[in-house]
């Protein structure tokens, strides 16, 4: 009986033993949930979802695992954040693993209790208006991989030793604060860090050696702090390292021969240091350069030969030195080369004409050396370049540039070499007599001139023949012809501010004070055919325009020998030029490119679509975008513009700017609106990138893993803000769908006019992890609410 009773009263137990304890692990389960949603209430950010806690894991910025436990945090812009990132319980997010509060205007300190986030693989703090010291409890955090506290600016005191806990840390930055002390020696624990961003702050004393331990790292920037001592032997332990930028410190002694053994480096800054002795010509191994700063030294000794070994190298900058000798030849090897700059050296002797090769060479800046005899012809001729100012008789050229001042025995007029025979070739021998004849035929005509002039004096209007059409609009046309010539000057070269696809441009004052360009087609090409019906196209096209990002046409005046129109000025001159100039490029800010980018879609949906018949400018480039003081952008030159009609083919000769012209077009000759749709992404790829695209699209594989980050403009700080952020994203994403191969499936310009306008929603990964096969695949399609960028 015992037995039985026994028997059947232990089972009873030992279940609901088990229940109870399931009952209990049950209760704390649902009791940890609702504790977070009660965290994040507590905290003031969610304050009106106070009736729903349930849905927590559908709150804005809130993610949860299948558990239903909350795994990310990330408050979206409609989240008021305010200042109460102290009131978070830290502690009731045991499975944290990502915590975003980027661009939140937090204020205030860091609370210690961060460190409580045990879990937390990602933290993202940037400009936050954090101020303070960093907390030592972050070393808690050892399970995390990013950390970015940068963009804060008041963040002071010293880098806390305890984050050489973090051995599982990929990226750490914190630049653009206030720390100060030296590099804590617990650098060198972060064995698997391939991001180190400490620039923009006030750290001082030597590297560390332990940094040097470091051997998975990629990125090295330290700018603008006061670090000290010589660069050591032991960096070539850095064998990873591509991005070594250490601008503005206090570095001394001599460029280590270890330094040239990092053969993955592609941009190289030591400026503005007191770093001395020679240029090693070691140098020229590290063949993956494409960004050579050594300028603002005390660098002296030759320009090594080998640096012409560098064939990726795009920017080269040795100013500002004591480098003296000749002018290395070897750097005409440099055919990728885009800016060079040896300006304020010892450089003597002549000017290499092997510099003529660097068909990409855009700027030049040899000034205020020791250098003698002209300026070579073939430099001064490059495609990219406009050297040539002035050409006067016998076919001599003045070229007329700031890069050559500070060169007293360096001419500037220059002249073809005469043949080295002392014998006069035959052909001149021929032609001379007759040249000697066309002359005095030519000075009789010119005596003759002024009498028959008395006579029948020539109107600047319309005559009979044709050869002269002006019209000025809401100006009298004489009137403003006469005025035109006497601003120029009849068209003097101190009044030209460039050239055109087919024509010189010049800057003129009317006596109304207002200030116009005009645009004169040179000598040669006013008698060619081809080009007066360029011209006369030009003219149509404008004259029927009417946008706010098209350059407007004030008048024109056709003549067999002068033919100009007259545009409104616009004051900043090329996107090209203020992308090509360092302190220039960097006005144009994210917020003003992005905008750059807009308006010239805006301008060609409106060419395409409201525009009859539709019109194809058929040169999108850099070249021909311009802007005024606002740095607001106007599309220009249209000389080589079609209209398309739809019974036609619309064949047409080659025309537009190498780099920018569909590939359809080479081998149909049938001109769309999808080629402009192809030059607009082109364009607007070199916006966001600083440069032409032309490496990055020559290899489309590489855009597996290459990063959005990492090929913006490197000129300018990293986007900070979400919205920012998100509108480059968008910029990026529409420019690789406009470079699709094949034409059909690219979108129409109307479409991308609309999408610059439409509705946009948060990222859903931070920018820095965006890749560019994510934005040709459309994963990071952006649609929803309404968050566009405004200037």
């Amino acid at each position: 009986m015992g037995s039985s009773l026994t028997n059947s009263i232990f089972p009873g137990v030992f279940c609901s033993t088990i229940l109870l304890s399931f009952a209990t692990t049950l209760l704390a389960a649902v009791s940890s949930l609702e504790s977070e949603a009660v965290a994040l209430l507590e905290s003031g950010w969610w304050s009106s979802y106070s009736n729903n806690i349930s849905q927590r894991c559908k709150w804005h910025g809130i993610s949860c695992n299948n558990a239903g436990t909350i795994t990310k945090i990330n408050p979206s812009a409609l989240i008021p954040v305010g200042d109460r990132f102290g009131k978070l319980n830290f502690s009731s997010f045991p499975s944290l693993v990502l915590l975003d509060l980027s661009d939140r205007k937090l204020g205030g300190n860091i609370p210690p209790q961060i460190g409580d986030l045990s879990a937390l693989k990602y933290l993202d703090l940037s400009s936050c208006k954090l101020s303070g010291e960093l907390p030592p409890s972050l070393g808690k955090l050892t399970q995390l991989e990013f950390l970015d506290i940068s963009y804060n600016y008041n963040i002071n005191g010293s880098i806390p030793s305890q984050l050489g806990n973090l051995e599982n840390l990929v990226s750490l930055n914190l630049s653009v604060n206030s720390l100060s002390g030296s590099i804590p020696l617990e650098i060198g624990n972060l064995k698997n860090l391939v991001v180190l961003h400490l620039y923009d702050n006030k750290i001082v004393g030597p590297m560390p050696s332990t940094l040097y331990q470091l051997t998975n790292l990629s990125d090295l920037y330290l700018d603008n702090n006061q670090i000290e001592g010589s660069i050591p032997q032991n960096i070539e332990n850095l064998k990873n390292l591509r991005f070594l930028s250490i601008t503005n410190n206090s570095f001394t002694g001599l460029l280590p021969l270890s330094l040239c053994r990092l053969t993955k480096l592609e941009e190289l800054f030591l400026d503005e240091n007191e770093i001395s002795g020679s240029i090693p010509s070691e140098i020229g191994k590290l063949n993956n350069l494409k960004s050579l700063f050594f300028r603002a030294n005390n660098l002296s000794g030759p320009i090594p030969y080998s640096i012409g070994n560098l064939s990726k190298l795009k920017y080269l900058f040795f100013d500002s030195n004591l480098l003296e000798g000749p002018i290395s030849k070897e750097i005409g090897n440099l055919e990728a080369l885009k800016l060079l700059n040896l300006s304020q050296n010892k450089l003597s002797g002549s000017i290499p004409v092997q510099l003529g090769n660097c068909k990409n060479l855009s700027r030049l800046d040899v000034s205020y050396n020791n250098l003698s005899g002209i300026v070579p012809l073939y430099i001064a001729k490059l495609t990219n370049n406009s050297l040539i100012t002035y050409k006067g008789h016998s076919d001599c050229y003045f070229i007329n540039d700031k890069a050559f001042d500070g060169n007293k025995d360096l001419s500037r007029y220059t002249c073809p070499p005469e043949p080295k025979s002392g014998r006069t070739p035959y052909y001149i021998r021929i032609a001379l007599p007759i040249v000697i004849a066309s002359v005095f035929l030519i000075l009789g005509c010119l005596l003759l001139s002024p009498f028959k002039a008395k006579k029948n004096q020539v109107s600047p209007l319309t005559t009979k023949n044709g050869d002269l059409c002006c019209s000025i609009w809401n100006y009298d046309g004489k009137i403003a012809y006469e005025d035109i010539i006497a601003a120029t000057e009849d068209f003097d070269i101190r009044y030209c501010i460039g050239t055109g696809g087919y024509g010189s441009v010049y800057k003129a004052q009317l006596p109304c004070g207002k200030i116009v360009a005009l645009k004169k087609l040179h000598h040669l090409e006013a008698e060619d055919p081809g080009f007066d019906k360029s011209f006369r196209n030009e003219v149509k096209i404008l004259s029927e325009i009417r946008h706010r990002n098209i350059v407007k046409l004030h008048g024109y005046c056709l003549h067999r020998r002068c033919m100009f129109l007259i545009y409104e000025y616009i004051e900043r001159g090329s996107l090209f030029w203020v992308l090509s100039n360092d302190e220039e490029a960097v006005e144009l800010n994210w917020i003003k490119r992005v905008e750059i980018i807009k308006s010239v879609a805006h301008a060609l949906s409106y060419l395409h679509h409201d525009c009859t018949p539709p019109i194809v400018h058929r040169d999108i480039s850099s070249s021909n975008i311009l802007l005024n003081s606002s740095l607001e952008a106007f599309v220009a030159d249209f000389g080589t513009a079609r209209m398309l009609h739809l019974d036609s083919s619309n064949l047409t000769v080659l025309a537009g700017t190498y780099g920018y012209i569909a590939p359809e077009v080479a081998y149909t000759m049938v001109v769309t609106e999808k080629c402009d749709v192809y030059s607009f992404g082109i364009l607007a790829l070199e916006i966001l990138m600083g440069k032409h695209p032309g490496d990055l699209l020559s290899s489309p594989s590489s855009l597996q893993n290459t990063k959005l980050i990492d090929v913006l403009d490197k000129r300018l700080p990293p986007p900070t803000s979400q919205l920012v952020a998100q509108n480059i994203v968008q910029a990026a994403t529409l420019a690789l769908a406009c470079l699709n191969p094949q034409p059909k499936s690219r979108p129409m310009m109307e479409e991308v006019s609309k999408e610059f306008v439409s509705s946009q929603k948060s990222l859903g990964i931070p920018l820095r992890m965006i890749t560019l096969s994510q934005l040709v695949n459309h994963e990071m399609h952006i649609g929803g609410k309404k968050e566009t960028c405004h200037v």
